[in-house]
């Protein structure tokens, strides 16, 4: 594969970890199966690297295939040279071959090809032989006719004929590209009664910034004030320079009796061809590369909200607030099944404070009750106060957290919800995927659109296939990471484990239903719709608790069950004991490069079955951090500068972190103020759903708005 070479330079990798990776993707191996059990054929590559190969691949592919038809279609002309053949060839970008492509396309009809219908190519051409001697006017006079009546229309048809070659060559387009863009400035003024009422775009009524070094949440706030028609955009660069650039191109420094109209030719080229369409593909460009950093920054807040720590095992009081129609409540089990559903109306304008406390006390002295889940939307932090007053006045031993409810709305109302609770209200469902959003984020998550789940960033100027494409991308990557009990495992979270679809995630649910629980996963073959490269692809991540095998509840794949009882038998450790002290004991001080040797494997293998046996209940989601748990609320007026706090990383965006310190709106720490050094992005520093310490930086109690800084003051 002659691209493999030029991937594994991009991606500082080894080529035969390209090479291999390519191959098992064409075989038809998932992303997620190749990561974590071919690990011995990449070396380890990740998820995110393994795409990265196959979208690079892909690009490669199509830059070679325009190559080609480019070459093929200049050669049909009769005009490829090799020296023309050679550049093309040498290009890597697309936007460089439809460059040197451009002069041999079939064009729309513009004033150019208007004149040449009007036979003035030919006097265009000997201007620009550069004739010493001679008259032009004299010259245009012999290309008068029926539809070129005088010699001022001839030269002004051969001036644009030339500003059109002017536009269309590729020398001049990467001159001006790279003047744009590597010293070009974006200049930014506000339009004359634009309605920009809130002034959300005050900064950039008069501003400018080197193109180059743009921040990509600033280009797209730009490209948003222009789309409503607030701001009026420019590029600013030396124009003048390039103009006398292409007119030394052009005439070579050599006098001739044309230089006067070319020059004017190249002055129009420039200024009505080139320039607005250089800078439009620039641009285009900015804009791209903004929108894929946004689509990354999404995708990772997604991902860390995905993988969040369950509070596996607990008693979840779930709270939808609101005022008018009363706060929800949803009481679920350590399964997640609903216990009960009530309504109450602690606020205003029915505030019935005492019967709503004496409610939930009910609740709190039945039921072992863990956690109260609040959710963060209209009169959560009257809620909070409501739900703080009654532990501190009771004396309770029970915590409360607030929940992001974005997206809780979306799964109410869909058919999946009326499906699993006919006969609730929109309402109640939420108030249930609230409590069970603390229970097993990523299980309820799952169920919903991730662009609905709000940890983005200009998310609705975004391309949303493209955001479509990479949020599945990492649905499927965590869903795959963590595994699931295809005993309880819900179609949704079916679909999206590695080698499965709608309809065999279907038939797998229809097969439990029919004929029981799984008991071990060679069952999982009967299930129709899951062929053997779909059993193979699926199987690692489909576990099997308190079934008949206890490998079947571990990440080890059936393929490496003979090494698993080798190693077992050897160690004479049962299979029953897996995780055991006996076990732990066993595996301990284990030597993978020796053993490797010895069981004829791979260490990546003969390492994750290790691991497996030793942990075979072990979660990934373990190692992230749980939900923020308190007793205690917090209000604007508590607040000083200074302070220390605990907050929740709630979204990341470019220009910095949204934290939940316990206020109604949440708190923002900028980029500058997260780090003692300078960081790129604030990605860098915090994730979404990190707990961590925080200081008060400033607060505008008019506005209800806190800064904070991520670095203790001294």
């Amino acid at each position: 594969m002659e691209h493999t070479k030029d991937i594994a330079e991009r991606l500082h990798i080894q080529v035969s970890q390209v090479e291999n990776t390519l191959k098992l993707l064409e075989e038809g191996n998932t992303v997620p199966f190749i990561a974590r059990y071919r690990k011995e054929m990449t070396k380890g590559l990740d998820e995110e690297q393994i795409r990265t190969i196959q979208e690079v691949y892909e690009y490669e592919l199509k830059l070679e295939k325009r190559k080609e038809d480019v070459i093929r279609n200049i050669e049909t002309k009769g005009k490829l040279t090799e020296e023309l053949k050679g550049q093309i060839l040498a290009c890597t970008k697309l936007s460089e071959v439809d460059d040197l492509y451009r002069p041999y396309q079939e064009k729309r009809k513009t004033r150019a090809t208007d004149a040449i219908a009007k036979g003035l190519e030919p006097f265009a051409k000997w201007m620009l032989t550069l004739p010493k001697e001679g008259n032009v006017e004299q010259e245009a006079a012999k290309y008068l006719n029926e539809q070129v009546t005088s010699v001022e229309e001839a030269i002004q048809g051969a001036k644009d004929i030339i500003a059109e070659i002017i536009s269309d060559d590729a020398e001049v387009r990467k001159k001006v590209r790279s003047a744009m863009g590597d010293y070009g400035t974006i200049k930014t003024v506000a339009k004359k009664n634009h309605e920009d009422t809130e002034k959300v775009y005050q900064m950039y009524y008069d501003y400018q910034e080197k193109a180059k070094y743009i921040a990509p949440h600033r280009v797209m706030a730009i490209q948003r004030a222009e789309n409503e028609k607030v701001l009026k955009v420019s590029i600013e660069f030396d124009k003048q320079y390039q103009v006398e650039w292409t007119k030394r191109r052009y005439t070579r420094k050599k006098e001739s009796c044309a230089n006067v109209y070319i020059f004017e030719a190249i002055e129009d080229g420039l200024k009505r061809l080139v320039f607005p369409s250089v800078e439009n593909e620039i641009r285009k460009e900015m804009l791209d590369k903004a929108h894929e950093q946004s689509i990354d920054i999404f995708a990772l807040n997604v991902e860390k909200l995905l993988l969040q720590t369950p509070m596996k095992n607990k008693m979840i009081l779930g709270l939808d607030p609101a005022f008018r129609t009363g706060c929800k409540l949803a009481l679920i089990d350590g399964t997640g099944k609903l216990i009960a559903i009530d309504v109450i109306y602690p606020h205003e304008p029915v505030k019935k404070v005492k019967e709503a406390k004496e409610i939930v006390l009910q609740y709190l002295r039945k039921y072992p009750i863990d956690i109260i889940a609040i959710g963060n939307g209209t009169a959560s932090r009257e809620s909070e106060t409501f739900i703080a007053n009654i532990i501190r006045e009771n004396n309770l031993d029970v915590a409360y957290t607030m929940v992001s409810e974005a997206g809780a709305s979306v799964y109410s109302a869909s058919e999946l919800a009326k499906q699993e609770f006919p006969e609730l209200t929109v309402e109640k469902r939420s108030a249930v995927s609230i409590a069970r959003r603390i229970l097993d984020p990523l299980a309820e998550l799952i169920k919903i659109d991730p662009k609905s789940i709000g940890v983005g960033q200009y998310q609705h100027d975004l391309p949303q296939a493209r955001l479509t494409e990479r949020l599945d991308f990492v649905v499927s990557k965590a869903v795959n990471r963590v595994g699931v009990n295809v005993n309880t495992a819900s179609e949704q979270l079916l679909y999206h484990i590695s080698g499965l679809t709608k309809a065999s995630a279907k038939a797998i649910v229809n097969y439990r239903n029919e004929n029981g629980l799984f008991t071990e996963r060679e069952q999982l073959k009967s299930v129709p719709r899951l062929g053997a490269k779909s059993y193979q692809q699926a199987i690692g991540f489909l576990r099997i608790e308190d079934g008949k095998n206890a490998l079947d509840r571990t990440s080890i794949h059936p393929e490496s069950y003979p090494l698993a009882y080798q190693l077992l038998n050897d160690k004479q450790v049962a299979v029953s004991e897996l995780g055991s002290d006996k076990c732990l004991q066993a595996f301990s001080n284990f030597d993978m490069e020796a053993m490797a040797t010895k069981y004829n494997t791979d260490v990546y293998t003969l390492e994750d079955v290790v691991n497996a046996l030793r942990q075979p209940l072990r979660d990934y989601r373990d190692e992230c951090v749980g939900p923020l748990l308190k007793k205690e609320i917090l209000t604007i007026d508590d607040l000083v500068v200074g302070m220390e706090l605990e907050g929740v990383v709630r979204n990341v965006v470019d220009f910095g972190a949204f934290i939940d310190i316990g206020l109604k709106n949440d708190a923002l720490a900028h980029i500058s103020k997260m780090s003692p050094t300078r960081i790129k992005h604030p990605s860098e520093v915090v994730q979404v759903g990190d707990i961590l310490p925080v200081w008060i930086l400033s607060v505008d109690h008019e506005r209800g708005k806190v800064q904070l800084t991520l670095v203790e003051p001294k």
